[in-house]
């Protein structure tokens, strides 16, 4: 009873506040008020935010009823609209396969558009259902991208050099990978910018080096969304140097998703590799001796040098056992 008597309490000073409240401000309107020539004199003397106090005024004006004063529940507006139920599966369903919640809200908002739930509000499902730390099979069923043929896919990506990695240069260099999903073959040009005319040459020349040495073609091409690899709209698709290739090649283009390195983890592993292995603390002497460690250096880890994402076996190894698209 006490509670309740408490809740009746404040919902009356709270209504008395505002009833307050709305007389001085309808004698500010009529220039009638002793104090306060402008409704911003008003506002800044109670400390009210306008557009929250004009909320309940019109509220009040519009119903007539005390009551319309008092603060409401507030909730997504989607909600009163969809089946929340619905999105809720979805959610559960997506997170049972190992999706984290910047994938599962990238995958929804494709069908559910502006109804598409926040990080944050799938984290709340998530939690509340038990799901905010995956368990071990959960997390074997982790989204990955896993090609069993030679060609399915190539992974491409850009990396910048440091401006001093070249002695005497003082613009930053790029360099420029493509990774073949399923051996792992690889290639990497050195450019001298991410222009897409330069970045489309560039692969044309690792596709054909790939295509001679170890006979793998490409069907498809995963890159991230940069400008340098084009655009998702399709109608300025052929305006574009590197999309207009792969139009002419007849390879199919896919994007990574937003803010999501992982998915193109195959090039992003490789960038690692080459760092470590010939970038870190060496500087070159000219861009020449540049090109020509990273020839010998990709020669090293297609053909010399074990993999462990393919169980110790170089990508060479693997590319002769390995099936390739028809």
């Amino acid at each position: 009873m006490r509670n309740n008597s408490s809740d009746e309490t404040i919902k009356r000073n709270y209504i008395m506040k505002y009833l307050h409240l709305i007389k001085e401000y309808e004698q500010v309107k009529r220039n009638e008020h002793e104090h306060f020539r402008y409704v911003q004199d008003f506002y800044k003397f109670y400390d009210t935010d306008r557009r929250a106090f004009l909320k309940y005024y019109n509220r009040y004006k519009q119903s007539g009823k005390h009551d319309s004063l008092l603060p409401l529940k507030r909730g997504p507006k989607y909600a009163s609209r969809t089946p929340l139920a619905y999105i809720e599966n979805k959610v559960l369903e997506l997170r049972r396969k190992g999706c984290n919640r910047y994938d599962i809200h990238f995958l929804l908002s494709e069908k559910l558009k502006k109804y598409t739930p926040s990080p944050s509000g799938i984290y709340n499902i998530c939690k509340r259902h038990g799901l905010n730390r995956l368990k071990p099979e959960h997390k074997a069923n982790r989204r990955r991208i896993i090609k069993e043929k030679a060609g399915e896919l190539a992974h491409i990506d850009t990396h910048t050099l440091s401006k001093c990695q070249i002695k005497g240069e003082t613009k930053a260099r790029h360099l420029l990978c493509v990774v073949d999903s399923c051996t792992r073959i690889a290639w990497v040009e050195a450019i001298a910018d991410k222009k897409a005319l330069t970045v489309m040459f560039a692969v044309f020349r690792s596709f054909n080096f790939i295509a001679q040495r170890y006979n793998i073609r490409f069907a498809e091409v995963l890159t991230d969304n940069g400008p340098e690899f084009g655009t998702k709209e399709s109608g300025s698709k052929e305006d574009h140097p590197f999309e207009r290739f792969l139009i002419e090649m007849g390879i199919r283009h896919r994007y990574t998703r937003p803010y999501r390195p992982q998915t193109n983890g195959k090039a992003e592993r490789f960038w690692r590799s080459i760092e470590e292995d010939l970038l870190q603390d060496y500087v070159f002497e000219s861009v020449e001796e540049l090109e020509d460690e990273l020839l010998k250096y990709i020669i090293y880890y297609n053909e010399h040098r074990p993999h462990q994402g393919i169980n110790g076996k170089t990508p060479q190894q693997l590319n002769d056992i390995c099936p390739r698209i028809t």
